[in-house]
């Protein structure tokens, strides 16, 4: 216990000296927090001024830094003024840089305007590029004009395809119309573009422009152009022929001056759009580039005019008076405005170029429908077709080749006429096609029966019709009309043909064949063939035949039968039936006369002078012909 009472007697002595000992250390650090509260009193004034002397010095970097940044600009205005000054006939690249600078250096004093001589820097910056620009705009136009000279056509023929060439002028004949069709094939002709302005002028127009219109000078720019182009095409299209012709224009013409014009027409329509118009399509994108709307505009303008006077005259023979022979030149114009409709729709595009595009639809249409209209007036013109030319030897009918050649004729331009037909009635062109052909065969027909009536001479009258429906057969089996009406249609007119020549024989040879039978009064027959038949009987029957055959040789060794083939089989036709009945008639009666006086009164001629008469059957002989 004693020993546990000194422990605790020394742990109590320890508390205090550990509490005597906290004491005297609180009253140290307090004295410590007093003196560094003295010392940082003392100190603030020094911190506030090291404080402002720091910010003094950050302030006066940063001026220096921004008049460094003002000093800059003012040298680089300086040096883009000398450049403005001196103008861009020397070097219009570095012209071009200058005012360049002068918009950046602008934007600069207006972003500071708080500065004081920025109201002065700007209006003098404003001025120096508003007389930049108008240089600009000189150069743009003295660069333009000076390279906008109408196009020689000689210089436009050499960018044609040789094949082409030769379509200058008038209607094809077959061989350049055979060489339109092997243009046909898969192989495009390729026609070379002009180089109007040269390459290296073209980037510096663009620049040009680009500066204008960053200077708000569109409309400036755009009048500039259309006034330096414009008048350009229309001259290069005048110089290659082409004028503004209206309805009356065209009424006026002699047709072969006409057919000339139409020719050429279609020729320089190729040539506008696939030369002319692509390539000032071509520098209007290049000197527009990234301005779409200007683009499409200025090009509008540039051309629209030339354009215009270019489809007038197509315009003008479409809506003048219809004629049969206008048909095939007025489906060249329209399958030249088809061939030509893909490029016209990609140079005619966008918005403003809207009319130009549709007049170009609306005159192809139109071209279209008046072929469908001439050609449906064409029926209709040959029946009502009431020329008084007479054929006096039967031949085939000025008409009826006329007719003949003109249906051939269309159905080299079948696939276009069944492209019209389907643009205004999408059912069965080719039946339309087909029918309409028809009509117009059987309106012929009907024309042909008419003229036939105008002959005396009944016999004539089916020679004429022999030979012309002969002629029509025989045509359209040798064209592509066959295809077209049919086989049926082909046998069907041969048929007629051989009944006309059925009823030629019939009225012409019957009555003389009547000569050449005599009936016995000894009808039961016998070896005396003659019995009962008088010299006198037979004297007038050979006196009949003989008057017959030479008054039929007279009259129609005149009469032609143009077809050979059909000629010798007609003639082959009457020596087999008229020579036998001669041979026999002379055989049995031939001896009642020849122990007459003057037998050679009666019989006149042997079976071979009659077959040698008739071998001068329709030979279109003259009379003087005859008589030797």
């Amino acid at each position: 216990m004693e020993s546990l009472r000194q422990r605790a007697t020394l742990v109590k002595e320890s508390l205090h000296k550990s509490q005597i000992i906290t004491d005297s250390m609180v009253s140290i650090l307090g004295s410590f927090d007093h003196r560094l509260s003295a010392l940082e009193t003392a100190m603030r004034p020094t911190q506030i001024k090291t404080h402002s002397i720091r910010s003094a010095h950050d302030n006066i970097d940063k001026t220096l830094k921004a008049a460094d940044v003002f000093l800059v600009q003012f040298e680089q205005t300086r040096k883009a003024e000398a450049k403005i000054i001196r103008g861009p006939q020397e070097d219009l690249e570095n012209y071009i840089e200058a005012v360049e600078q002068l918009r950046t250096n602008l934007k600069f004093f207006n972003s500071k305007k708080s500065f004081k001589g920025s109201e002065v820097i700007i209006n003098h910056t404003n001025n120096l590029l508003a007389k930049a620009i108008t240089k600009l705009e000189d150069e743009f136009r003295l660069l333009l004009t000076n390279y906008s000279k109408p196009v020689e056509p000689d210089r436009l023929f050499d960018c044609i395809p040789h094949r082409r060439r030769s379509s200058t002028s008038g209607r094809q004949s077959d061989a350049s119309k055979a060489d339109l069709e092997s243009e046909k094939q898969p192989e495009p002709a390729v026609y070379t573009l002009p180089t109007l302005i040269p390459p290296r002028v073209i980037p510096l127009l663009h620049d040009l422009a680009q500066q204008m219109v960053d200077a708000g000078h569109q409309q400036q720019l755009f009048r500039l152009y259309r006034d330096t182009r414009a008048p350009v095409v229309e001259q290069s299209l005048r110089k290659l022929g082409v004028e503004r012709l209206s309805k009356d224009d065209v009424q006026k013409m002699q047709w072969e001056v006409l057919e000339s014009k139409i020719g050429n027409w279609t020729h320089f329509m190729r040539i506008a759009v696939k030369l002319l118009l692509t390539v000032e399509k071509q520098i209007c994108d290049q000197i527009f580039e990234g301005f779409d709307t200007m683009r499409t505009q200025c090009f509008a303008e540039v051309i629209a005019s030339s354009f215009i006077m270019l489809l007038s005259f197509g315009e003008a023979v479409a809506k003048s008076k219809r004629s049969s022979e206008k048909l095939f030149v007025t489906l060249d114009m329209y399958e030249t405005m088809r061939e030509l409709h893909p490029e016209m729709e990609t140079i005619f595009e966008g918005k403003a170029c809207t009319e130009l595009r549709e007049a170009s639809m609306s005159l192809t249409k139109r071209l279209g429908q008046t072929a469908m209209e001439t050609f449906c007036d064409f029926e209709e013109l040959i029946e009502n077709d009431a020329t008084k030319t007479a054929v006096l030897d039967g031949t085939v009918h000025p008409l009826t080749s006329y007719v003949i050649n003109y249906v051939k004729f269309l159905f080299d331009y079948q696939s276009t006429l069944k492209q019209i037909f389907h643009e205004f009635d999408p059912n069965d062109p080719e039946s339309q096609l087909a029918n309409l052909t028809t009509r117009i065969m059987q309106a012929l027909q009907n024309n042909l029966d008419g003229k036939s009536k105008q002959y005396k001479d009944p016999a004539l009258s089916q020679l004429f019709l022999m030979n012309n429906i002969h002629y029509i057969v025989r045509s359209v089996r040798r064209s592509d009309a066959k295809d077209m009406l049919g086989e049926d249609w082909v046998q069907i007119h041969r048929r007629v043909v051989q009944q006309h020549a059925n009823q030629y024989k019939r009225i012409s040879w019957a009555k003389i064949a009547q000569c050449l039978t005599v009936q016995s009064p000894n009808s039961s027959g016998g070896a005396d063939s003659t019995a009962g038949i008088s010299r006198n009987m037979i004297k007038d029957r050979f006196k009949s035949f003989n008057s017959q055959i030479e008054e039929l040789y007279w009259r129609q060794s005149q009469w032609t039968v143009p077809d050979s083939e059909l000629r010798e089989s007609l003639k082959l036709a009457i020596i087999e039936v008229l020579l036998p009945a001669y041979r026999s008639f002379l055989k049995r009666f031939g001896p009642m006369l020849e122990n007459g006086k003057n037998p050679t009164k009666y019989i006149r001629y042997t079976p071979e002078q009659i077959e040698e008469m008739l071998n001068g059957f329709f030979e279109s002989k003259s009379w003087n012909d005859q008589k030797r």
